[in-house]
């Protein structure tokens, strides 16, 4: 039995939620799903965006799923990955059939690091000339990080890791980062390592992509990076993410609450399904995690069923049907 947190959260997370629920059920897994209110209409409802109650629902599961929040984003999903730990962001950016992707041949990982930063919790201040904000980088957390970078190639064949910083102008804190990436790249002598400039890696990212497989960096480089990447395979709706420490996980698709489809059933459900896949192969089905993922692919190809994002007229309950018919 696996006990797994759900928050849908706010306007279209719950959609997708309950449409990846339902595709989830049909995979004959013993889950045990404890539902927790997290987000805007959460924060109207009870003064607070994150509740204490559904902070120890997630730290008392094996995994957890998460829909999307609104206005209160900062203040749940930040705080969830801060509260737990949850070190490591992982953005996969894969092309699928029928999706508006720039190329069609992209898989590579986006690796950043989730705690500190400039989205490190109060490292910003008004001042009486504006306001200010603390950099912070840490010797521990960049090393942790980028360990997990390179482990994470090995464990999946991939022969290359892209350092990306900006260590001409952010010479302290992104100096230590290039630092640490090559320190901890030589025991790693199997995996080939390079570094980028952030700005260079973003001209990449459209110019070559086909030549990242791992990319690691720091919080702010990483958020910014990872919607590029989703701009090159079909937008926000294919992406998922995983929120990865040592004591727990958190998974949740990229695109937000979208209050302006929010309730039409026209939100593409692809994005929280891979993000369950991604939740799947944390807690070791992998044979499942594989079922889902073919599932979804023959349903992209055939391009018989597919929401109005991807140029069809399905809703989002009537797509997670299709997968789940390929189950």
């Amino acid at each position: 039995m696996y006990k797994i947190a759900v928050i849908p959260g706010d306007g279209i997370g719950k959609e997708v939620m309950k449409a990846t629920i339902n595709v989830l059920d049909s995979l004959n897994l013993s889950f045990d799903y404890n539902y927790a209110d997290a987000g805007d209409e959460c924060k109207e409802e009870c003064d607070e965006a994150l509740p204490q109650e559904t902070l120890e629902i997630v730290k008392s599961s094996d995994a957890c799923l998460f829909g999307a929040a609104g206005e209160t984003a900062a203040d749940v999903i930040v705080r969830l990955r801060q509260e737990m730990k949850l070190f490591a962001n992982l953005r996969p950016i894969k092309s699928y059939p029928n999706t508006n992707a720039l190329f069609d041949d992209l898989d590579f990982m986006i690796v950043r690091e989730n705690t500190e930063g400039l989205y490190k919790s109060e490292t910003e201040e008004y001042t009486d000339e504006g306001a200010i904000a603390k950099r912070i980088i840490t010797r521990d957390a960049e090393e942790r990080i980028i360990n997990y970078a390179f482990n994470y190639a090995k464990d999946n064949n991939k022969s290359k890791v892209t350092g990306v910083h900006k260590a001409n102008v952010l010479k302290k804190t992104d100096g230590l980062f290039k630092e640490i990436f090559y320190e901890v790249a030589s025991k790693y002598p199997d995996i080939e390592s390079e570094d980028f400039y952030v700005d260079a890696t973003a001209m990449y990212l459209i110019t070559r992509p086909q030549s990242f497989e791992v990319i690691v960096t720091t919080n702010l480089f990483g958020d910014i990076l990872s919607d590029e990447g989703a701009g090159l395979v079909g937008g926000l709706g294919l992406i998922p993410s995983a929120n990865i420490g040592e004591n727990g996980a958190l998974f949740e698709p990229v695109h937000g609450s979208a209050p302006d489809i929010a309730g039409q059933g026209l939100a593409n459900p692809i994005a929280m399904l891979l993000s369950a896949e991604m939740m799947l192969r944390y807690i070791g089905e992998n044979e499942k995690a594989d079922k889902l993922d073919n599932a979804i692919l023959t349903v992209l190809k055939e391009g018989k069923v597919l929401t109005p994002d991807l140029g069809g007229n399905a809703n989002t309950m009537e797509l997670a049907n299709e997968v789940k018919s390929k189950l």
